[in-house]
C-alpha cells in the first residue's frame, strides 16, 4: 500500500524536484499545489497520508496552514524549509507538526525520514524538531534558575517558550494549558523579573542561558 502524499511550495521547481525524489521510493503524489488555500481545500476533500509543506508560501505561510488545516484533519504534516529557524521550528512543533527538515539536508535520507513520521516514532531523532521539542518540554529545576530569574518551574517553562518566539495560543498547545493561564503566567514573569515586554523578557531569557 503506497503512502499518499500532498506537497505544497510556491515554487513550481521544488514540487517537482520532490515528487522525483519520492515517487521512485514508492511514495504516491496524489497532489501538488502552491498556495495555502489550495492545501486546505484538498486537505478536505482528499484521502492523504502526509502533507508535506514549505514553510515560506505566497501568498500566507506554512505555519498558519498548518494550524488552518489542524481545524480539519489529523494527517500527517512535516514542515520543509531552506531556514534553521528555531522560532519556526518551536511553532511548527506546539501547532502539531510530526517533524520538521530543512532543505539542504540529505535527499538520499528524506524518504526514511517521512516513513518514520509516518510509523508514528514523531520527529527524526536528533533532528531539529527533535531537538528543540525535547527542550520546549523539559521540566526546570528552580535550584538552577540565576537569582535574576526567581520563577517557578511552569512560569520557567512559559518564559523558554516565549523567547523561543511563540504567541500564547502557541504556548497553550505546547504546555497543554488555557490560554488564560498562559496569559498569567506570562504577567506573573514579566513582573518578577521586572521585563518592559515580552521582548524584553525574552532577550533577559537568552542571555540568562534560559534556553541554549
Amino acid at each position: 500500500m503506497t503512502t499518499k502524499i500532498l506537497i505544497v511550495d510556491d515554487h513550481e521547481a521544488a514540487r517537482l524536484g520532490l515528487a522525483c525524489i519520492l515517487e521512485p521510493l514508492g511514495f504516491e503524489i496524489v497532489g501538488s499545489v502552491a498556495t495555502g488555500d489550495e492545501a486546505v481545500e484538498f486537505v478536505k476533500i482528499a484521502a492523504l497520508d502526509m502533507v508535506l509543506m514549505d514553510v515560506r508560501l505566497q501568498p500566507g505561510d506554512g505555519l498558519t496552514t498548518l494550524d488552518r488545516i489542524r481545524d480539519h484533519s489529523d494527517v500527517a504534516i512535516v514542515l520543509m524549509s531552506a531556514y534553521d529557524n528555531p522560532t519556526y521550528v518551536a511553532r511548527a512543533a506546539a501547532m502539531g507538526a510530526q517533524d520538521y527538515l530543512i532543505k539542504n539536508g540529505s535527499t538520499e535520507t528524506l524518504g526514511d525520514d517521512l516513513n518514520h513520521v509516518l510509523a508514528g516514532n514523531g520527529p527524526t531523532v536528533g533532528g531539529r524538531m527533535e531537538v528543540i521539542q525535547r527542550e520546549m518540554q523539559m521540566k526546570v529545576d528552580t535550584n538552577l534558575l540565576p537569582p535574576e530569574l526567581p520563577l517557578t518551574g511552569r512560569e520557567a517553562q512559559v518564559l523558554r517558550h516565549v523567547a523561543l518566539g511563540l504567541s500564547n495560543k502557541e504556548i497553550s498547545k505546547s504546555l497543554g494549558i488555557s490560554v488564560e493561564t498562559v496569559k498569567e503566567h506570562v504577567q506573573n514573569v514579566l513582573r518578577k523579573i521586572q521585563a518592559t515586554d515580552r521582548t524584553d523578557a525574552a532577550v533577559r531569557a537568552i542571555r540568562l542561558g534560559l534556553i541554549a
